[in-house]
């Protein structure tokens, strides 16, 4: 077996599959040899969805899918513009493997299998000779000229162009940082809040579309969409939206906060208040426990009534105006204390990575290594849930993919 080649990826997932299948039908007869630490490759990708694999997300315009990127979204702005979530579509449908959209945007292939995704991968890597390594742990990586080498614990190899798609690696990122990178500590992102609240108590199943944000908390903004309580607090695509941006700040404090939550999603305390004076005038004979005025889960209602100090036999027409003020600020500003943290499923991402500021995104090449390049989560890149980290990945292992095909061939200096 030969320990030398053009290319080398250091990292078996969805970012450098992707790359070596762009650049061995790219340059027929390039020498490219992929890495993998462990014995499988694309072990996130047969995961991912729930053994689905949500490949991408169904939102075209480049603008409008870097803001799902709490880090990210200025530098992904550009090589969305180069290859974007319809590329990806292309990219996989003109191999024969179509993808569906769900309702929330979504995109799985229509297998509803990652075996397939791992199939297409394999099959174009394969095809054209790309050599994959399993159980080939890296050690150390070294400059030498115009070349690299890589110590593993099963010899030296050495390349011409690398690309380091690991992924969340603190071995990888140690390594990275003593050739000269700098890198942003990790932190977990995209994780469940731990609550025990007499409000929440027996209600495990109940969802409702709210708002959340940091009680107190400004810098991190409001956070719309589904919250569903669970048996240990509360999670949903709110809930990591808010940690996926606050993702440092509550690892700073750790997971120790307090959390504000609209649980009627837009309306204010204002708005809430004239709703229960409308529905005190016209159905004041009723019961408040059992009629209540907002499409809320009714025994989230019950709860959220009696926290705040109404009687169960109560009629609307008895209540008081601060009994109203009280319900008002329990739907519209409920403030939950955190006491820790859940990760969200499998689908265990990191904020941190390498420094943003030393990568050029035109090539995805490192700006301080000539030679070097980066894609997927080694970077300090990650977003909210939905296949918008899988498409990350996509993109910057084409751009790494292209930038090394252009210096290969001469077209290219890097």
């Amino acid at each position: 077996m030969s320990k030398d080649a053009d290319v080398i990826i250091a990292g078996g997932g969805a970012a450098g599959f992707f790359a070596a299948a762009h650049m061995a039908e790219a340059l027929p007869g390039i020498r490219i040899m992929i890495l993998e630490k462990s014995g499988e490759v694309l072990a996130k990708v047969k995961i991912s969805g729930g053994g689905r694999c949500n490949v991408t997300h169904a939102e075209f315009v480049p603008r409008e899918l870097a803001i799902h990127y709490p880090r990210g979204q200025k530098e992904l702005l550009g090589p969305f513009h180069t290859f974007c979530s319809g590329d990806t579509v292309q990219f996989f449908e003109s191999r024969g493997v179509r993808l569906k959209t769900e309702e929330d945007g979504r995109m799985f292939p229509e297998t509803d299998s990652s075996q397939t995704i791992i199939d297409c991968l394999l099959r174009e890597t394969a095809q054209r000779g790309v050599q994959v390594l399993t159980g080939h742990a890296i050690r150390e990586i070294q400059s030498a000229g115009n070349s690299w080498e890589l110590v593993t614990a099963k010899g030296n190899f050495t390349c011409r162009k690398l690309l380091i798609a690991t992924g969340s690696s603190p071995k990888m990122w140690n390594i990275i940082r003593r050739f000269g990178h700098s890198v942003v500590p990790p932190v977990p992102s995209l994780f469940t809040f731990h609550i025990k609240d007499p409000r929440l108590a027996g209600l495990m199943g109940l969802a409702a579309r709210v708002s959340v944000r940091i009680s107190g908390e400004k810098s991190t903004g409001v956070f719309e969409g589904p919250l569903l309580i669970t048996h240990w607090g509360i999670s949903g695509p709110a809930v990591l939206k808010l940690s996926a941006w606050a993702a440092r700040e509550l690892h700073d404090c750790n997971y120790k906060f307090s959390v504000e939550v609209n649980w009627l999603h837009q309306l204010t305390f204002e708005e809430t208040i004239a709703v229960l004076k409308e529905n005190k005038e016209i159905h004041g004979k009723k019961n408040i426990l059992s009629s209540g005025p907002f499409d809320l889960p009714k025994r989230l209602w019950v709860k959220l009534a009696e926290a705040s100090g109404i009687p169960a036999e109560m009629r609307w027409a008895e209540i008081r105006r601060e009994l109203l003020e009280d319900l008002a600020g329990q739907l519209t500003k409920g403030v939950f204390r955190v006491e820790g943290k859940s990760t969200f499923k499998e689908e265990f991402v990191t904020a941190g990575g390498v420094d943003l500021k030393e990568i050029d995104f035109k090539t995805f090449g490192s700006k301080i290594h000539k030679g070097l390049f980066f894609a997927g989560e080694v970077l300090n890149i990650d977003a909210v849930t939905g296949g918008f980290n899988f498409q990350s990945a996509w993109t910057g292992g084409y751009i790494a993919a292209k930038a090394i095909i252009s210096a290969l061939s001469g077209k290219g200096n890097k």
